[in-house]
């Protein structure tokens, strides 16, 4: 069988005083028709990244409107990964496509979890292009079908997405983050539906200040001084190379500048490691760059204080899904730089909630005016944390998905 993941519960009516009354009694009407219908969400792994991290709140929301939903991790291994973080790198435009041995991998987990799904679901999620085959494989096994994609595939390499697609094109319904990522020859139901935080998870809950320093100190901060951050996976495409680029322009005229870099290894991401490694070879053992990950004991109450209390928070990224560390930082209130690209400017409105950037040079000279004019980052700051209350927090996606399991079923 396929594994199940365990999931703590969650009430709605916890959310009501963050995101109001309306939103919540839309929620539970929706609901109200869909009570006791069988749902399960796949996907490739359950920790590290966005997706398992949104899971971790909407299922149990799911569940407390009165769906049955599971959330189940396909079965894979090495040469697995290898293959789809392959895929996924090529179809965020890596000009490297899949050997047929590799594509012959893919297809043949595919047909192993296929096999492994149990039946009579009344809507079955297939996340993402891992498990992607499933549903040409065995569609009998779910009345209603969903493939949500998490990345962005607006430029992909041409050979990589003319294979994926025949088992992409005919789910009833699919989800993007924007409209741009929508390949051409999507047949069924195509919803544009940003993914979104959750406010009140560990990550994203007001901190006190003491709390937030007692943490940023543990890890060797000193709070006195300016910090920029990043916190993101360690992959080429979210470029921590370059925001040790920006953040040494900046210590030039900010000598008592220190950069922050915190990331989680996923077990998804067999070439983690390798640039978790090439960065720490580009910081060049500067004691001012703290380089750490989920193997440091960093997680979300950490990440969370290092967010809370940067004076810049930076997503420097050259492709992005989406990029719910955007969302995360500006929730906090803190001023935000990051790249103009993927669902980024879906969050940040350019001098008005932030800035958006497209070299180091822009990143440090926006990092600096932020660093000189507290001002400026306080007015930034607030105005971010409201556009995320509007459009980002996790009671909007429960019902945009409410919405969607009402058009499959």
């Amino acid at each position: 069988m396929l594994q199940p993941v365990a999931l703590a519960h969650k009430s709605l009516a916890d959310y009501t005083h963050i995101v109001g009354r309306p939103l919540v009694e839309e929620i539970r009407e929706l609901a109200e028709p869909l009570k006791g219908k069988r749902v399960v969400h796949l996907s490739a792994t359950a920790f590290g990244g966005g997706v398992s991290e949104i899971l971790y709140t909407l299922i149990p929301l799911m569940r407390d409107v009165g769906l049955e939903v599971e959330w189940q991790v396909i079965y894979g291994r090495e040469e697995f990964f290898n293959s789809t973080k392959l895929m996924h790198n090529a179809l965020q435009g890596h000009p490297q496509d899949l050997t047929e041995e590799q594509w012959g991998v893919w297809q043949q987990y595919n047909e192993m979890n296929a096999r492994e799904l149990s039946r009579g679901w009344d809507v079955c999620i297939v996340h993402d292009p891992q498990p992607a085959a499933i549903y040409s494989l065995a569609p009998e096994k779910a009345e209603g079908w969903v493939w949500r994609c998490h990345i962005d595939v607006s430029t992909p390499n041409p050979a990589t997405l003319e294979r994926l697609l025949p088992y992409i094109q005919d789910y009833p319904a699919s989800l993007f983050h924007v409209a741009a990522y929508v390949p051409a020859g999507m047949d069924g139901g195509v919803n544009i539906v940003p993914p979104a935080i959750d406010p009140l998870a560990p990550k994203n809950m007001a901190l006190s200040l003491e709390d937030s320093t007692f943490v940023c100190r543990q890890f060797g901060i000193d709070i006195n001084r300016p910090m920029m951050c990043q916190v993101s996976r360690f992959d080429p495409w979210k470029d921590p190379l370059g925001v040790i680029d920006a953040y040494r322009i900046v210590k030039e005229q900010r000598p008592d500048l220190q950069l922050a870099l915190v990331g989680s290894m996923a077990s998804d991401d067999p070439e983690g490691w390798d640039f978790y490694n090439s960065t720490i070879a580009h910081a060049q053992e500067d004691p001012d760059i703290h380089i750490l990950n989920n193997f440091n004991n960093v997680g979300a109450i950490e990440v969370n204080a290092f967010q809370s209390l940067a004076d810049v928070v930076i997503q420097k990224s050259t492709r992005e899904g989406f990029g719910l560390t955007v969302s995360e930082a500006l929730w906090k209130g803190r001023p935000f730089i990051g790249g103009d690209v993927g669902g980024i400017p879906l969050q940040v409105t350019d001098g008005v909630s932030g800035y958006l950037v497209a070299s180091p040079e822009d990143c440090a000279a926006r990092t600096l005016e932020i660093i000189n004019d507290p001002a400026l980052g306080k007015t930034l700051g607030r105005r971010g944390k409201e556009h995320v209350r509007t459009h980002f927090l996790m009671p909007r996606y429960l019902r945009d998905y409410l919405r969607i399991f009402h058009e499959v079923t």
